[in-house]
C-alpha cells in the first residue's frame, strides 16, 4: 500500500523504469483521451471544482488509469492511499479507516486508489460500500475488465464508470517523442535521434499500450548506445527490444467475447475476408480452434440452416478436420470452412421456428397429442381412438394430405417461413405446392 499527498512530491531515479519517470505531473500534460479530460467533460469538472466523485476507470493496459487517477487526487488537494487489489484485501481497508476519520474531520478529502479492483471478491467488493456511501472515501477504481462482469451491482451504482481508450499511433509518437526531448525525466543524458520507421514499428507494436512503447524504448536506446556503429535509433534496434509479445487476450474476459462476436458478425455479414482475420487473430492469441469450430457448427445452422445445407456438414467436417490434424495445418481446413460460411446465402428461418415454436410451448404448456397422430401398438389402444383416422401420406396424391400435425390448439401455426435465399427458395416453392394439393377434394 502506498501513500501520495500529491502527484508532484513524486521524484524518480535513474534505476526508475522510463514508463514511470515519464508519467505526467498535471492533468495538462496527459496525452489522450481527450472524450474524458477536454472542456466541458465529466473529470475535467470534477478536478476544476476541486469535487471528485467515485468512479471506475475502466481500460486497456497502458492507457493511463492510475496515472489519471493520481492526478485527479491531486488536483482535487485529496489525500490518497493507492493499494493493489492483488496484493491488499480487507485488512488493509480497515487499517486505513481511523486516518480517514481524522482526515474527514479535518476537512481533508480522502482518494482510495484500488488498482485492478476486478480482483476483489464480492465480499471485499461490499466492504467498500458503507465508507463509499457515507463520503468516508472517495472510489477510484481502475481496471482492464469489464465492470459490469466483475463488479457487485451496489458498488457499481455508485460509481461513475469512465471508459478508457488505447492509444492511437498519433498520442503513442508523441509519448515517445517527450521522452526522447526530455533529458531531465526522459532519456537523461543527451538524448539519441531515432530512425522514422523504427518509431513507426514501436508504435504499431505498442497496441495502444503507452508502457509497452516507453519500455521498448529503453531497451532500443540500450542497444543504440552499445552498438558502436549506431548513431542513432534504427529498426533493428526496435525489434530486438520489442521482440514481438503475445497478442493481447482474454480467453475469460471482455476480449474474447469481443472478437468471438466480431467473428460470427463477419460471418453473417458475409465477409470472408473480415471472418479469416479474425479466426486467424483468436488462434493466434491462443485461444482454442476447437471453440471457434463448434461457434461455426452453430452459424452454419442458426444463420444460414436450409439455404445451403451442406453449411452445416462443411462446418461439422473442419471441426472433425481440426481434431484430426492438430496445430499448424489444422487451421487449413478451419479457415476453408470460415470462408464457406462467409459466402453461403443466409437464413435464420429453421432458427426463427425454434424460438416460434419454443414460445408457444412455453404459453401452452404440453397440449395433449392428437389421437390421430398417437401410437397403438396394443389392442386396449386402438379401443381408445389412439391412432383413429390417421391417413398414410405415401397413399395421397404428391405424398401429401390435408391433415393436421399439431393441437388443435394452434392449428394453423406457422413457425417455418423459408427465405428466398439458396435452396430455400426450393423448399418455399414446394410448401407452396403443398398447399394447393392440400386444397383439393380427396
Amino acid at each position: 500500500m502506498e501513500l501520495f499527498d500529491s502527484a508532484s512530491s513524486r521524484s524518480a531515479g535513474k534505476n526508475t523504469p522510463l514508463a514511470e519517470r515519464m508519467r505526467p505531473s498535471r492533468l495538462d500534460d496527459v496525452l489522450g483521451q481527450e472524450h474524458l479530460l477536454g472542456p466541458g467533460t465529466l473529470l475535467r469538472g470534477m478536478a476544476d471544482t476541486g469535487r471528485l466523485q467515485s468512479i471506475i476507470l475502466w481500460g486497456p493496459p497502458g492507457c493511463g488509469k492510475t496515472t489519471l487517477a493520481r492526478l485527479l487526487a491531486d488536483a482535487c488537494q485529496a489525500h490518497c492511499i493507492q493499494f493493489s487489489a492483488v496484493s491488499s484485501g480487507t485488512r488493509e481497508l480497515k487499517n486505513i479507516l481511523p486516518d480517514a476519520r481524522r482526515l474527514q474531520r479535518s476537512a481533508v478529502p480522502v482518494v482510495l486508489l484500488v488498482d485492478e479492483i476486478h480482483h476483489f471478491n464480492k465480499s471485499q467488493q461490499d466492504t467498500f460500500l458503507p465508507h463509499v456511501e457515507a463520503g468516508l472515501l472517495t472510489l477510484v477504481g481502475a481496471t482492464t475488465e469489464n465492470p459490469s462482469f466483475e463488479l457487485i451491482a451496489p458498488l457499481l451504482s455508485r460509481c461513475r464508470v469512465c471508459v478508457m481508450h488505447p492509444l492511437t499511433e498519433e498520442t503513442l509518437t508523441r509519448v515517445v517523442d517527450r521522452a526522447l526531448a526530455e533529458r531531465g525525466r526522459g532519456l537523461w543524458d543527451a538524448a539519441l535521434e531515432m530512425a522514422p520507421e523504427a518509431r513507426t514499428v514501436l508504435v504499431q507494436r505498442a497496441q495502444g499500450d503507452a508502457r509497452v512503447a516507453l519500455n521498448g524504448l529503453e531497451g532500443a536506446v540500450t542497444l543504440a548506445r552499445n552498438d558502436s556503429d549506431a548513431g542513432r535509433i534504427e529498426l533493428p534496434h526496435v525489434e530486438q527490444a520489442l521482440q514481438l509479445g503475445p497478442l493481447r487476450y482474454d480467453k475469460s474476459g471482455e476480449e474474447h467475447y469481443n472478437l468471438v462476436s466480431a467473428f460470427i458478425k463477419s460471418l453473417r455479414g458475409s465477409d470472408p475476408d473480415a471472418a479469416v482475420y479474425w479466426m486467424v487473430r483468436m488462434i493466434e492469441a491462443g485461444e482454442d480452434p476447437l471453440f471457434i469450430a463448434r461457434r461455426m457448427v452453430i452459424f452454419a445452422a442458426e444463420d444460414i440452416g436450409n439455404a445451403d445445407p451442406r453449411a452445416l456438414q462443411v462446418a461439422v467436417a473442419a471441426r472433425d478436420a481440426f481434431h484430426f490434424v492438430g496445430l499448424p495445418e489444422g487451421r487449413i481446413p478451419m479457415s476453408q470452412a470460415a470462408v464457406y460460411l462467409a459466402t453461403a446465402p443466409k437464413s435464420n428461418a429453421s432458427y426463427r421456428a425454434l424460438l416460434e415454436a419454443t414460445r408457444d410451448l412455453h404459453e401452452h404448456g404440453a397440449l395433449p397429442t392428437p389421437l390421430h397422430l398417437r401410437n397403438a401398438p396394443t389392442g386396449l389402444m386402438k379401443s381408445l381412438g389412439y391412432g383413429a383416422d390417421y391417413r398414410y401420406p405415401h397413399d395421397a396424391p404428391g405424398h401429401v394430405t390435408d391433415q393436421q400435425h399439431l393441437p388443435p390448439e394452434l392449428e394453423g401455426r406457422r413457425y417455418y417461413e423459408p427465405s428466398d435465399e439458396g435452396y430455400e427458395r426450393t423448399i418455399r416453392e414446394r410448401l407452396k405446392s403443398w398447399e394447393e394439393l392440400k386444397k383439393r377434394p380427396r
